[in-house]
């Protein structure tokens, strides 16, 4: 469990979070007791491969678990307040206002028949219901300056957008009204290289003058490498790893993470052999015991088999961002345990 830092303000501390799925076999577990800080002004990225829990991470915080899911246990402590203890109403007004998200595919979470400036406006005057349209509509303005397209888009509707221009509404959207948190799920998926490059650089350029707190959710390692201060690397529902950014590339210590990186083309390397794990992710509905990595991994033990390691600290690691920062690891290799 991680420990609030002394050189900077926890932002989000997400707290032994479960979030359960009632299906035909039974209950099973997307995110199982998983517990994690998020600091203000930084970007934490989440990777892991697709179907580890990474959306619906981001999906919990926003209380946004679509039935049959739900969240039965934990705690999402947002500037010192339980989310968790807030009714609907309440969880209403701080999704758009303090905590925002940034959608996988714009074109599915922009209306179609409405335009431009009208999602804005709506967005803004729903949270501030003292706002008059005229109002709504400068910051409306303001921010599509700021985002690269011309006034005259407001006008438009979605499908008259490329994908760069939808997805750069999608952040003007989670900016409306200035939220604390962004929470970016895959947010280059529809983009092309060069769009996305210019996607990111806008990203980093608004978080640095909002001084945005960012979780970036991406199977994009190297987007995540250039962007992220700290990464969390999930794995079947849990933690696997958590690092300064410079720290988990340079020397990562769960066999998951470090198979994670090898599998990532390198032309520096000069070797024609990409490295490939052995298997794939297990099903929510038939998760092993003990480990959920051990049937892949290639330092498995005994122990691995029967109990899950705690996430605990590693002492002999460099500092990066601050000073007193830990790495975190959830790996049998680094505990001690009977042999």
């Amino acid at each position: 469990m991680t420990a609030p830092l002394k050189s900077a303000e926890v932002a989000l501390s997400i707290r032994d979070l479960t979030v359960t799925y009632k299906t035909r076999a039974g209950v099973v577990s997307a995110i199982d007791n998983l517990s994690l800080d998020v600091y203000k002004g930084e970007v934490i990225g989440l990777v892991g491969e697709s179907g580890c829990g990474k959306s619906t991470l981001g999906k919990a915080i926003m209380r946004m678990i679509p039935k049959p899911g739900k969240i039965t246990n934990g705690k999402l402590l947002f500037q010192g307040e339980d989310l968790m203890q807030y009714n609907r109403r309440r969880m209403r007004e701080v999704r758009g206002d303090r905590i925002s998200m940034i959608f996988q595919d714009p074109m599915t979470s922009l209306n179609p028949v409405q335009r431009l400036d009208n999602h804005i406006i709506e967005a803004i005057q729903v949270h501030r219901p003292d706002a008059t349209r005229e109002e709504a509509l400068d910051i409306a303005q303001d921010l599509i300056r700021r985002l690269g397209i011309g006034e005259k888009r407001l006008d438009d509707y979605p499908h008259q957008l490329s994908g760069g221009m939808r997805q750069r509404m999608m952040i003007g959207l989670a900016l409306a009204l200035k939220a604390d948190l962004i929470i970016a799920d895959e947010p280059t998926t529809s983009l092309d290289v060069i769009v996305e490059a210019q996607f990111m650089q806008l990203l980093k350029e608004l978080q640095r003058e909002f001084n945005l707190t960012i979780i970036l959710i991406s199977h994009n390692i190297g987007l995540v490498a250039e962007m992220a201060d700290r990464v969390a690397v999930m794995y079947a529902g849990r933690l696997a790893e958590v690092a300064p950014a410079e720290t988990l590339f340079d020397e990562p210590r769960h066999p998951y993470a470090e198979g994670l990186l090898k599998s990532v083309p390198n032309l520096d390397l000069g070797d024609d052999f990409l490295y490939r794990m052995e298997g794939s992710l297990p099903s929510v509905g038939n998760m092993p015991g003990g480990c959920r990595f051990h049937p892949r991994c290639p330092q498995v033990h005994d122990i691995c088999k029967t109990n899950q390691p705690w996430l605990i600290r590693l002492d002999d690691v460099k500092r990066t961002r601050h000073d007193n920062e830990k790495h975190l690891v959830s790996c049998w290799l680094y505990q001690e345990h009977e042999s």
